[in-house]
């Protein structure tokens, strides 16, 4: 919930970005936004895989291979499709009127044109293509549809007796040797270095966020892995911060840092992946450390918690957990609609910006509350259960 209210904030502060292709942009702008954005890039949407491949496991474990896939295609497919044909094309629509494409017309005259669509297959999963047309930002939910599709078949045909030994193997290396867990960062280092970044999907190369959601998968799997994560946390956080900080010369003298073959452009990518993967280790396990104990003799008499007090706090986490994909869904038609408005004001950046994400935030939760989660027909379209 965190992160994708983040994202708010995120994609507000692009409007007004020197360097990016967002559908709104400011007359005003800086370079320092990419600066501070890139560090949200680096870990953020990979979190948010990790998270998914979390809640797999456990969904797998309930439902079986079969269920998992049926599951996955409702609460991902049905607001996947919804979402593409009715809210995306309002921020294509605003782009072409704020680059002053006053030829298309009406929102009603562009939606043919966005909707004229082709079949390119090398672009798997994004085969659906168009001068328009766009997924936008439900690129996150293409690919995690794509990865749990994937992963039901593997888990109904794979041996389980050969998949029960090598996390077991997996698991004891990780908790018998520190630092074990970092090692994943040599293959995100090695897709952004060599497969590339690409800036439609948050800066990661699409096929890296498999690594994050297998991950996750894992780490469910086995509470070694999960103690590995958090004994690891502070120097993962440490070594993701510096690494981070050594991509940065790199990608700003690079022409085009995600795709050049230089040198200085592969080592900034090398060393972006291997940033992205210590610090989403870093960040759930420092957030997963226990505090540390008070001596026996010192330590207060335990309370017990107060039944209401556990039901009203399982209740409140029921509730952010599903309003997350439907206020991800929203969120960006409201903030690129709220931008094409705001960004003409006569203002510091600061002040737009400001004015932005205080008109965008509580639209985006208004709308969640107002038209899509008392409602079963809504639930059902942004992928609510009944």
């Amino acid at each position: 919930m965190l992160i994708v209210i983040g994202l708010v904030f995120f994609h507000s502060a692009l409007v007004f970005a020197a360097d990016d292709d967002f559908y709104v942009k400011n007359a005003e702008t800086s370079e320092a936004v990419l600066i501070v954005a890139g560090f949200g890039v680096v870990w953020a949407m990979p979190l948010l895989f990790l998270i998914s491949g979390l809640g797999a496991w456990y969904s797998l474990r309930r439902r079986g291979a079969g269920g998992f896939a049926r599951e996955r295609l409702l609460r991902l497919g049905v607001p996947l499709v919804f979402a593409t044909l009715v809210l995306n094309p309002l921020p294509q629509w605003l782009r072409q009127r704020a680059a002053g494409a006053d030829h298309h017309g009406s929102y009603l005259g562009f939606l043919p044109r966005f909707y004229d669509v082709r079949l390119e297959f090398d672009e798997v999963p994004f085969i659906v293509q168009g001068e328009y047309f766009e997924t936008g930002h439900l690129w996150f939910v293409v690919l995690l549809l794509a990865f749990s599709l994937l992963l039901a078949p593997l888990h109904r045909w794979l041996p389980r007796g050969w998949l029960r030994r090598a996390r077991d193997r997996a698991a004891r290396t990780a908790a018998r040797r520190r630092g074990v867990v970092l090692l994943p960062a040599l293959g995100t280092s090695a897709i952004c270095a060599f497969g590339k970044m690409e800036e439609n999907y948050a800066g990661w190369h699409r096929w890296s966020y498999l690594l994050f959601f297998l991950a996750g998968f894992a780490l469910a799997a086995d509470d070694r892995f999960r103690a590995a994560v958090r004994e690891s946390a502070v120097p993962a956080a440490w070594l993701g911060v510096l690494l981070f900080a050594g991509a940065g010369p790199g990608f700003a003298v690079a022409e085009e840092p995600f795709t050049d073959t230089g040198a200085q452009a592969t080592v900034a990518r090398a060393l972006f992946g291997a940033s992205g993967w210590c610090l989403v280790v870093a960040v759930p396990g420092l957030l997963d450390r226990r505090r540390t104990r008070r001596p026996p003799d010192t330590a207060p008499e335990p309370q017990p918690r107060p039944v209401p007090a556990a039901t009203a706090r399982r209740r409140l986490h029921g509730c952010l957990a599903a309003a997350v994909l439907p206020l991800y869904v929203l969120h960006q038609p409201v903030v690129v609609a709220v931008a094409y408005f705001v960004t003409g004001w006569p203002a510091p950046i600061p002040v737009e910006y400001a004015v932005l994400v205080a008109i965008a935030l509580p639209l985006t939760v208004a709308a969640y509350e107002l038209l899509v989660r008392r409602a079963r027909v809504t639930r059902f379209l942004f992928g609510m259960r009944a």
